[in-house]
């Protein structure tokens, strides 16, 4: 099936999709790091177009897409952003209108775990419902997905001519019973068995073993402080050998390959990891995609 990737930031559900054997026709973004990233991993283009502003519901339309798919920026529905409904939640409506227009056969909309709390996404789902899609939302917990990561996603999916509810079954059944730690998938190759993750703040913890889950990677990778003080929930000692991640090795976790490449200056492409949806979550959902259409 051709897919269109709205908003695809540095590729992270084109390269999902596109590993479970869909063919991304195109992608469409507005950042020029993330953009940069992306032109250097695939073949296909990448379009730069501000997708609020720009008209480019034609030039989607005529690359007959069987799938659109996206995430809109999330940080106003983001639990670290200010929780205030701005400009970018506005994108989640020119999504649906976009998709409502185009009318591809399916429609993946992939956003943080909590944007149900928010009107906009009510009526997301009546505009797609009106344009005769049947609609499955489910908030997959990537651990349980084949990602070595504490980390909770909204996922709405769409057919026209579906009912309700039709892809919750296959969604909830191929999920693991284990959460995946970073062990489990990256074997010893940190060589560290412990290491640091600034902490949204310093009621949180920041140091984890490589035999849980990681928390979720965030958009900014610091250094550890010097004055740190270990948290009561810390699995050892800063003094015991711990370490910060590397840009590269975040990127393992967020499961981007070795060969994928990073160019860009470091604190745009922490940002453009740290936004990216996981490549391994977007094949799970695609992997369900193909299971429903193949049965």
């Amino acid at each position: 099936m051709r897919v269109i990737d709205l908003f695809a930031g540095c590729g992270g559900m084109s390269l999902g999709f596109e590993n479970v054997g869909f063919d991304i026709v195109a992608a469409f973004d507005n950042w020029d790091a993330a953009i940069t990233i992306y032109e250097s991993n695939f073949s296909h283009p990448i379009y730069k177009k501000d997708l609020g502003v720009d008209d480019v519901i034609q030039q989607i339309s005529d690359l007959h897409p069987d799938i659109i798919m996206g995430g809109p920026p999330c940080q106003d529905y983001s639990i670290a952003g200010k929780r205030e409904l701005g400009k970018r939640a506005n994108l989640t409506i020119r999504f649906a209108e976009i998709v409502s227009t185009v009318k591809p056969t399916w429609v993946v909309f992939e956003n943080v775990y909590n944007i149900e709390r928010f009107s906009t996404v009510t009526v997301l789902k009546q505009m797609l419902s009106d344009a005769g899609y049947g609609i499955t939302t489910q908030v997959l917990d990537a651990s349980r997905c084949g990602v070595p990561q504490k980390r909770q996603r909204f996922f709405l999916v769409g057919k026209l001519g579906e009912r309700d509810g039709f892809l919750d079954e296959t969604l909830t059944s191929n999920l693991s019973n284990k959460q995946m730690t970073v062990r489990d998938y990256l074997g010893d190759t940190l060589n560290t068995e412990f290491y640091y993750m600034h902490p949204r703040s310093y009621n949180r913890r920041a140091v984890f073993s490589i035999d849980e889950p990681a928390a979720t990677i965030r958009g900014i990778n610091r250094p550890i402080p010097e004055n740190y003080k270990r948290h009561h929930a810390d699995k050892a000692d800063i003094c015991d050998g711990v370490r910060a991640l590397t840009t590269r090795e975040r990127g393992y976790i967020q499961t981007f390959p070795d060969s994928f490449k990073f160019p860009g200056a470091k604190t745009d492409v922490e940002l453009a990891i740290g936004n990216a949806v996981p490549p391994a979550l977007a094949m799970y959902v695609a992997n369900c995609i193909k299971q429903y259409y193949s049965a």
